[in-house]
């Protein structure tokens, strides 16, 4: 079978892990006018099937064990897509029925869950007013930190003992604006 000695090493070398957090994340603005086979693959391989491979060989090894945690870092655009972010929205929307799919074949033994970020961090050419409007239309009135998804992150890899398959909307408010 193709692939079989890389998930033997994976499995083999990953015997200690206990949490597997897939953060790995491009965001590249596409209008859809400028999109190409290329752009969505190299979308779709870093924020859907990356977290995919890993949570594979890596959710053998945890349910070998008996015990693990994944948490996914999704984004609150899986609900309410970007426009000219199509691949990106996609392979969100993709990592959310991930995390759900995974917390039923990986339970009882490993429980999966999602983080979803609103508005935390914004591209490199969002200008200031841009940022000021999406603050207007945050009901807490402010933009996220990178601290609120690693607080949410920490609790579901140390505490959240009773939850698999929930995706948790940091996002002040945002979605339900």
């Amino acid at each position: 079978m193709v692939g079989e000695p890389r998930r033997e090493a994976a499995e083999t070398r990953s015997a200690g892990i206990a949490v597997l957090v897939n953060s790995a994340s491009n965001y590249f603005r596409t209008p859809f006018d400028d999109l190409t086979e290329a752009l969505w693959d190299a979308s779709l391989d870093v924020n859907l099937k990356g977290p995919f491979l890993l949570s594979w060989h890596l959710g053998r090894a945890m349910r070998a064990r008996g015990e693990g945690r994944i948490v996914n870092i999704a984004d609150w655009a899986a609900e309410r897509p970007y426009k000219s972010y199509l691949p990106y929205t996609v392979s969100k929307a993709g990592l959310v029925c991930l995390t759900k799919a995974l917390a039923k074949e990986l339970a009882p033994e490993i429980a999966v869950n999602a983080v979803a970020p609103g508005p935390v961090f914004s591209p490199d050419d969002m200008g200031d007013a841009e940022k000021q409007a999406i603050v207007r239309a945050t009901p807490l009135g402010r933009l996220g930190r990178p601290e609120d998804v690693a607080r949410c992150v920490r609790f579901l890899a140390e505490e959240a003992e009773f939850t698999t398959g929930a995706v948790f909307l940091v996002d002040g408010g945002r979605l339900v604006a």
